[in-house]
């Protein structure tokens, strides 16, 4: 659910075996997002209360008439088709009309529906690269930009982003898989008591989906109300300085190549910190999102595999542990020096 909270963290990656509920899990999600205020007719979903993002139309009725018409509505799930070409995805410009009109005359694609709401890719390693490198490049910037015969235009693309992948089908190229923020492993279920909860509730949902949606309706609530608490207290959680060097020097000990893990396991402990009402990242939060963040991520420039649970955690105790001790022989907390970076280095809040 930290997506949920901070959906800047950037995507989910599921990997497992066909049958797993992959897809199953993405839509029990999406039910548990609370609603979200839009401008009334626009196709992009946009957010009245952030001016600065709205679209070229919305911008419009907003100069000519001083206010937008609005309306609360459900996020719903966007699926991506396997076959879907770069103009369903991107969207395009009608050229002709434009010329004809005197506007420009877009077409909405796929990621003008997703925005603000969850875009999903089942087999994502079974698309064109191109593809899904455009969805990757909108997801991190928030903005998608079609271009056709020297007519440019953008607008918003900000949405959660889930893909699901079976590896016996094709892995995902190495330098995609590592633009989505957090991989999860999915694995068949051994436990015979499990499995026959799964079997139950399927036959439960299939005979009478309404009835079961009831039953589960309270949990759902709770759920959803934990997700817009932890949003509002989001930005009042803090994370020590210690926590912070202790996740620089896991994935540097690890050898994880770029730096987007690093930043991505701190928004992740802060998520989870907000989630559990608490004001303070603990050490818990951040091995968890080391866990999230690094099982899928390429390391030493792509000549080692991604760690296992057990690298990670074996790397955690032995910074954490060297940590310990330098307070220990020192007797003092590490002085906190004035950091000079260069000046294309950014922190990002």
């Amino acid at each position: 659910m930290a997506i949920a909270v901070d959906p800047s963290i950037g995507g989910l990656l599921v990997i497992g075996p066909k049958g797993t509920g992959k897809t199953s899990i993405v839509r029990a999600f999406s039910r548990l997002l609370p609603e979200i205020e839009v401008v009334d007719g626009c196709p992009f979903n946009d957010d009245p209360s952030k001016p600065d993002e709205l679209c070229y139309n919305c911008k419009k009725i907003l100069k000519n008439k001083g206010s937008l018409p609005t309306k609360k509505i459900r996020m719903k799930v966007v699926e991506l088709p396997i076959g879907a070409t770069e103009d369903m995805v991107l969207g395009t410009i009608n050229v002709e009309r434009t010329l004809r009109e005197g506007r420009i005359v877009f077409e909405p694609g796929i990621l003008a529906k997703a925005n603000r709401n969850i875009l999903y890719i089942d087999e994502v390693n079974l698309l064109p690269d191109h593809i899904v490198d455009s969805i990757l490049d909108a997801a991190a910037s928030g903005i998608n930009i079609v271009e056709r015969e020297g007519i440019s235009l953008k607008h918003p693309a900000r949405f959660i982003l889930i893909g699901t992948m079976n590896p016996e089908e094709g892995e995902l190229r190495p330098q995609l898989l590592d633009r989505f923020s957090i991989g999860v492993r999915v694995e068949t279920i051994k436990d015979p008591d499990l499995r026959q909860e799964i079997i139950i509730r399927n036959i439960d949902f299939e005979r009478q989906p309404e009835a079961f949606y009831e039953k589960w309706r309270k949990k759902e609530e709770e759920l959803r109300s934990k997700i817009i608490k932890a949003r509002q207290k989001l930005n009042n959680v803090k994370v020590s300085l210690e926590l912070v060097n202790l996740v620089a020097r896991v994935c540097s000990s690890l050898e994880v190549d770029g730096y987007r893990p690093d930043i991505v396991t701190i928004k992740i402990a802060r998520a989870l910190a907000a989630l559990s009402d608490r004001s303070e990242v603990t050490l818990d939060d951040v091995k968890i999102g080391l866990q999230l963040t690094l099982l899928h991520r390429s390391r030493a420039g792509g000549l080692k595999p991604p760690p296992k649970y057990s690298e990670i955690e074996k790397a955690i105790s032995q910074e954490y542990s060297k940590e310990k001790r330098f307070k220990t022989i020192i007797g003092v907390e590490k002085p906190k020096e004035k950091m000079h970076l260069p000046p294309f280095i950014t922190f990002f809040r």
